[in-house]
């Protein structure tokens, strides 16, 4: 299972350009708590990683995505053993959306002139660790276009995820292994996700009735999702992102009842909800 997992990714990993899922990648550093020299080391870093998500073709099917990417690396020490300088650092991965993850620490070792590249069985924790978070937008990207469309990228995320807990640096490891088997696993966030994007395409083509079935399908997947792991962290995300577009659209087409329903699943908003049904009372 091992080489098979390895000769999938080799063949979908391909240095091109052309075909890489991400269209932009910002990154920013917080490296407060290092010192000068530390600071000088990781120079080249931020170019290293955008040009390591840019150059990567990460799924032969889709192709033009053209994905932004957000990446905000927290530092908050090192350590040398050798030749060898070790970084920990806390990150942030967003697609600008409602894609948003936050990961506590990280260890990876890193050095001027080290070129980023990733290997399913030659573990590397750096690269190891922006690839996983890569299959992590990915997926939930892909899960816009099909329902569990992204599957294979969580098990790309979950094999990496493996492959790093049983490397020699195991921090963080567990919880992205936790991470990826709850996003995969809640299929009501995933059917919520999927409805809202069709419900908005069919809204651009003026089908008002099929986006209002869509909508539907989206309240009853976060209702899903609220029965099976109550508050959950991503849906409630979700919902913030989306509340005002949401607002707009069901007050745009009279619909109270989708306006009522998405302010009881969403209390953390339920004044926006609110103004908009009594301005329809108007």
């Amino acid at each position: 299972m091992g080489n098979l997992w390895s000769n999938l990714f080799t063949f979908i990993i391909i240095s091109s350009h052309l075909f890489s899922q991400f269209g932009s990648v910002e990154i920013s550093f917080d490296d407060r708590l290092l010192r000068n020299d530390e600071k000088q080391v990781l120079l080249p870093l931020k170019e290293d990683i955008k040009r390591f998500f840019l150059a990567t073709s990460w799924d032969e099917e889709y192709i033009d995505l053209d994905i932004p990417l957000y990446i905000q690396l927290i530092f908050q020490g090192s350590s040398s053993k050798g030749n060898v300088k070790t970084f920990l650092c806390q990150a942030l991965f967003t697609n600008g959306s409602d894609l948003r993850y936050f990961d506590k620490g990280v260890q990876f070792y890193y050095s001027a002139g080290t070129n980023l590249y990733f290997d399913l069985v030659l573990f590397e924790p750096l690269s190891g660790f922006l690839a996983f978070y890569a299959q992590l937008i990915l997926a939930g990207e892909i899960d816009t276009y099909e329902f569990r469309g992204g599957n294979t990228a969580f098990e790309f995320a979950r094999e990496i995820a493996l492959r790093g807990s049983g490397s020699e640096y195991k921090k963080g490891w567990a919880s992205r292994t936790a991470l990826v088997d709850d996003l995969s696993g809640n299929s009501g966030l995933r059917k919520a996700r999927l409805a809202y994007y069709v419900a908005n395409d069919l809204m651009k083509e003026g089908d008002v009735e099929g986006a209002i079935k869509e909508f539907e399908n989206m309240l009853d997947g976060l209702e899903q999702t609220y029965l099976d792991f109550g508050r959950e962290q991503q849906a409630q995300y979700f919902m913030k992102v989306q509340s005002e577009n949401l607002v707009q659209i069901f007050s745009s087409i009279g619909q109270r009842k989708l306006l009522q329903d998405i302010k009881e699943l969403d209390p953390d908003r339920w004044e926006l909800y609110q103004t908009a049904l009594d301005s329809m009372s108007e």
